[in-house]
């Protein structure tokens, strides 16, 4: 699964794309849903977690916590737009 990263986000990770595996070797839940996804991502890059605020968009529109993402869907990560 491929996430578009923008803004500050883009800066945290320090690249405009980032890769979430989608089966998992390591023992490692994988992300099912929106919810679960910005779970894994706070885990992985503490830093997000001092963003105000955090949308996700999945195939070109705003995602709640609860909807299904899948690894063919188009996915990214939308920070405040004045940074932190």
């Amino acid at each position: 699964m491929t996430i578009l990263l923008f803004g500050i986000a883009k800066d945290i990770v320090g690249s405009p794309t980032l890769s979430v595996p989608t089966s998992s070797i390591t023992g490692k839940k994988i992300p099912k849903t929106v919810g679960e996804l910005k779970t894994f991502l706070s885990g992985t890059y503490p830093e997000l977690n001092k963003l105000s605020s955090m949308a996700v968009a999945v195939n070109h529109n705003y995602a709640e916590d609860h909807e299904i993402i899948n690894s063919y869907d188009e996915i990214a990560l939308i920070p405040p737009v004045n940074g932190r």
